[in-house]
């Protein structure tokens, strides 16, 4: 029980009630239950019957009154809780007459008295007396508002001398029945039954008072189904509750209560125990070899089941390694399931091809690549009015056959003006912008077409003056011409360039060179709690080489990579948790 307080005295008071019920009062005790108006989330008013379970027999005794309100169905239950800590059943109130006023009436309708038999049978069926449970009437109808628990199982005399004192009640006074046409004539016929149904009802009443007494079969490790039919045709009532264990089958018998070999007097109750242990989330196999996948279905109490064969080429899945499960991973399953697993046979394929990529997220178009059997090896940015991000160019161009693990190159589209990141600080003044071009000249007819211009023979075409004959300009007489200075090469007042300097002018043009790199980390014992990657980064930018892992699959284990990474220029490993970086890890 939740939400406890205490007064000024010391005693316990509960507030609340599965965090979700504030007590108004408590309305009755009774063994291990205990009855409480409580308010609702919604404001009405409902009454909780919480149950406190301190041993496996109270459990069991929970589970059993639950499997009667679900066959019973009552009127006034609203909902039942069971599980670890929290065992209650939530009750409405029901609109009608109370079963005690009906009885105290003079005069009864003949229907009404009908439901009421009807519903004593249905309770004694489960093991429960019309004492046991609060009645109303509703017109006719009778409906069940609240049903106590038995701290003990009733028995069939029991039951018969409890409903007997109300069933005696019921026949106080008047009752009213309908009248049907013709009804007298059923008169003269009925007694000649009469003498009849007298002797039957005297050997029932000797057969329910002194049923026989048959052994109790052993029906453990049965299907429930199967358990309850074989204690049934031996004429036993069968109540079912839920326990777990890890050593049977799911829904199958694993305790029976009263035990095999028990003599019983036919038509009590048999309460079963249905194996039904809780559900766990299976985890994720893929990109493990088997012996990794074992240690983890060992961890969850799993066990590893059959073993396909598959082809990797498609997945681009090493030889070994597992390409996908059954269940998958992350959906419900029992314990001791097995998993089932297709495990990859290996890249066999020489040649594969791509899609068209145009359009996609550079992720997106990585994964394409990855089930192709090729690597994204370079990202080149591009200005474009597409969306940043985007796919704009691909090489191999789509559905061209390569071989399987042959590069790709894409490129990306990028704003095309885009703020700048830091200062601009001192940077070298641009050279000034060439003029326009001259419009081209409009082209002429080839000599001797009609309106071109007429041919010039070879002999007579203008040649170039030698520089030594062209004259000098003549100046007027008297005129003084100063003698040409030199214009020197650096304006006055600029410090000589340093011949030693290295030069600036001329950028650099060479592009770094691939390489083959290897990744080699040890994830500590420790490891946080989180999902992991690992992505390298060099100058083409970045790329992922592990996919997200959970911690618990990485903790005190070693991570290297199969095959040789290829980079370009300075490049750095990085392991990110939940997408943050964890921890650099330099190429060997």
């Amino acid at each position: 029980m939740t939400g406890q307080a205490s007064d000024a005295g010391g005693t316990p008071k509960m507030t609340t009630i599965d965090g979700k019920y504030g007590v108004l009062r408590e309305l009755s005790r009774h063994g291990n239950v205990t009855l409480s108006e409580v308010r609702a989330a919604e404001g009405v008013t409902r009454q909780v019957a919480w149950f406190e379970i301190a041993t496996p027999a109270d459990r069991q005794a929970f589970h059993a009154y639950r499997s009667v309100l679900r066959a019973l169905n009552p009127a006034g239950l609203t909902d039942i809780v069971a599980r670890p800590g929290a065992y209650y059943a939530v009750w409405q109130m029901v609109n009608g007459t109370p079963l005690e006023g009906v009885l105290a009436q003079a005069k009864k309708r003949q229907e009404a008295v009908d439901n009421i038999r009807i519903l004593a049978a249905k309770l004694a069926e489960h093991g429960y007396a019309l004492s046991d449970a609060d009645i109303v009437m509703d017109a006719d109808e009778s409906r069940i508002a609240y049903l106590r628990a038995l701290q003990l199982p009733r028995t069939p005399e029991d039951i018969a001398s409890r409903n007997m004192a109300v069933m005696s009640a019921l026949k106080d006074g008047k009752v009213w029945r309908k009248r049907q046409p013709g009804a007298w004539l059923a008169f003269i016929p009925g007694l000649l039954f009469l003498g009849g149904a007298g002797y039957l009802g005297a050997q029932g009443a000797q057969i329910y008072l002194n049923p026989p007494v048959r052994e109790v079969a052993g029906v453990g490790g049965q299907e429930a189904r199967t358990a309850a039919r074989q204690l049934t045709e031996a004429g036993f009532r069968v109540a079912y509750t839920e326990g777990q264990a890890g050593n049977q089958g799911v829904g199958t018998i694993i305790r029976q209560d009263p035990p095999a070999g028990t003599n019983l007097p036919i038509g009590r109750l048999v309460t079963l125990t249905v194996n039904n242990p809780p559900s766990i989330e299976v985890p994720k196999l893929e990109e493990q070899n088997l012996e990794q996948a074992k240690n983890t279905l060992k961890d969850r109490l799993m066990v590893l089941g059959k073993v396909l064969k598959v082809d990797g080429t498609l997945t681009n899945t090493p030889e070994g390694r597992i390409v996908s499960q059954l269940p998958e991973a992350g959906s419900p399953a029992q314990r001791g399931q097995p998993i089932q697993v297709m495990v990859s046979t290996g890249i066999s394929g020489k040649e594969t091809w791509l899609p068209m990529l145009t359009g996609l997220t550079v992720d997106q178009a990585r994964e394409y690549a990855r089930v192709a059997g090729l690597v994204v090896t370079r990202v080149s940015e591009q200005p474009s009015d597409k969306p940043p991000g985007s796919v704009l160019e691909q090489t191999p161009a789509p559905f061209v056959r390569v071989d399987v693990g042959s590069p790709v190159t894409l490129s990306v589209a990028v704003a095309r003006y885009s703020a700048p990141s830091r200062a601009a600080g001192s940077l070298p003044i641009p050279p000034p912008p060439e003029p326009d071009p001259l419009p081209p000249e409009p082209a002429l007819p080839e000599p001797g077409a009609p309106g071109g211009p007429l041919p010039v023979p070879p002999e007579q075409t203008p040649q170039p003056l030698p520089q030594e004959q062209i004259p000098a300009p003549q100046e007027p007489p008297g005129t003084t011409v100063p003698a040409p200075q030199e214009i020197p090469a650096i304006p006055p007042g600029t410090p000589a360039p340093d011949p030693t300097a290295p030069d600036i002018t001329a950028p650099e043009t060479t592009a770094p060179q691939p390489r083959s790199v290897s990744f080699q980390y040890t994830f500590p014992t420790d490891l946080p709690a989180g999902t992991y990657s690992v992505v390298v980064s060099d100058a083409s930018g970045e790329r992922q080489i592990l996919q997200a892992t959970d911690a618990s699959q990485l903790a005190g284990r070693n991570a290297n990579s199969s095959q040789p990474v290829q980079v370009v220029g300075d490049a750095v490993f990085i392991v990110r948790r939940d997408g943050a970086d964890y921890a650099t890890v330099t190429p060997n």
